[in-house]
Formats: C-alpha cells, sequence, structure tokens
C-alpha cells in the first residue's frame, strides 16, 4: 500500500471527495489530499515544496511544467469547467443572457465577488474588455481559500462568480446560470505528475482512476465535464 500525497486546487474537489474514497477502497492506496489555492500552489511549489500528484487548471500546470516540476509525459487532463454566476437564496435574478445583459448586471451591482483562482483572472480581464474594470474596482472582493459564493449567502457581496462546480455545493445561494457563451471561458483542470514524486506508480494509478470511464457521471453531476 502506497500513501498518495496530492496538492489541489478547489475546482475538481466535489466530484474528487467522491470519486477518492473509491479509488482507497479499490486499490488499498491511502490518498492524503491538501486543498491549496491556486495562487498559494504555485508559490509553494516553485518555493521547493514537493508532492506526488498536483491537480490545477491546465495552464497553470503547463507553467509548472516549463519551470521543470512536473513531468511532462505524466500530466493528464480530468475535466473542463465554465464560470457560474450567483446571488444570495431567494434575492432577485439580474439578467446574464447576453454579455451586454452581463455587463449592466455587473454596472448595476452594489457589490461583486470573484476568486484569485482562473475564473477571477478571467473575469478580471473580461471587465477591462467591457470597459468598465475602473468604474467597478470599488466594489469588487476577491477571496482565497473559501468559495466565492460563501461572501454571497453571507450578504457581502450581491453577485458571485465562480467555476460552476465550487458554486453548486454552497448553501443559501440561487447560481442562476452559466455566463452567456459569448463571454464564457471554459477552463481546464489537469492533473501532473511531480519530477520527485515518491509514489509515481501510484499516483499515476490515481490518474487514471479519475480519468476512467467510470468516473465521468460523478464529474458531470459536481458541475464539470470529462476532459
Amino acid at each position: 500500500m502506497a500513501e498518495i500525497k496530492v496538492m489541489a486546487s478547489a475546482a475538481f474537489k466535489e466530484a474528487y471527495l467522491e470519486l477518492a474514497p473509491e479509488f482507497e477502497r479499490s486499490s488499498g492506496h491511502k490518498v492524503v489530499t491538501q486543498w491549496v489555492p491556486s495562487v498559494q500552489m504555485m508559490s509553494r511549489l516553485k518555493g521547493g515544496e514537493t508532492t506526488d500528484l498536483v491537480v490545477m487548471s491546465a495552464a497553470s500546470l503547463a507553467e509548472l511544467v516549463e519551470h521543470g516540476m512536473i513531468d511532462p509525459g505524466n500530466r493528464f487532463d480530468l475535466a473542463k469547467s465554465g464560470i457560474s454566476v450567483a446571488v444570495k437564496a431567494g434575492a432577485a435574478r439580474p439578467d446574464i443572457s447576453s454579455g451586454e445583459a452581463l455587463k449592466r448586471a455587473v454596472l448595476a451591482a452594489k457589490s461583486i465577488v470573484y476568486s484569485t483562482g482562473p475564473s477571477g483572472i478571467y473575469l478580471a480581464g473580461l471587465f477591462e474588455r467591457m470597459g468598465i474594470a475602473g468604474e467597478i474596482q470599488h466594489k469588487i472582493k476577491q477571496v482565497q481559500g473559501e468559495p466565492a459564493g460563501a461572501s454571497v449567502a453571507r450578504g457581502e457581496a450581491e453577485i458571485g462568480f465562480q467555476q460552476t462546480s465550487e458554486l453548486l455545493p454552497v448553501p443559501g445561494i440561487d447560481v442562476i446560470g452559466p455566463l452567456p457563451a459569448d463571454v464564457q471561458q471554459i477552463t481546464v483542470f489537469s492533473a501532473g505528475l511531480h519530477v520527485a514524486a515518491s509514489q509515481p506508480d501510484a499516483a499515476r494509478a490515481l490518474v487514471r482512476f479519475l480519468t476512467a470511464p467510470a468516473a465521468a457521471s460523478v464529474i458531470r453531476k459536481k458541475g464539470m465535464e470529462p476532459a
């Protein structure tokens, strides 16, 4: 039996939490997972911290490959996810049917929250391209280490944005839908074997389990699509 150390960002968390125990039962291996915001993960790994398997956005994983920390021959796409919009449960639902409607909703909102992860990076760029970044800067809150939806549920933000898979499990909010197609961003989340992995074979077995056809229904149930 091997103990597999995994460092992962939260977007894949809900599917992973259902699939990992099944892997442990079927394989006899133990999985020890740290849930780390992407920004912190990049800093820790570049600072020399090691693990067996890294799970994060494909773009960030590619950066770690370039830095020689992830084996380029052992990176695997797991799932893909779009960004959704949430309001406090029972609150009025703004029109987000098009990019222009979304722009009006964001301008009208008293407060906005998104994360420091891939969805937040994309939204900051989107609002720049819409020409409203300066106008809304004072009412934006960025969160790290908890879902953006939690701030919405507590009433700290009127409208929240994050990966669909990270909003769905948050109590006290209504997920009113995905970003409209003309401004949607699909992020691929991937797993990569650390070059200093102490349990490479067991880590690869975990990846095979997470990417097997049997895992697809769990991934879809949790608001993502198999990659």
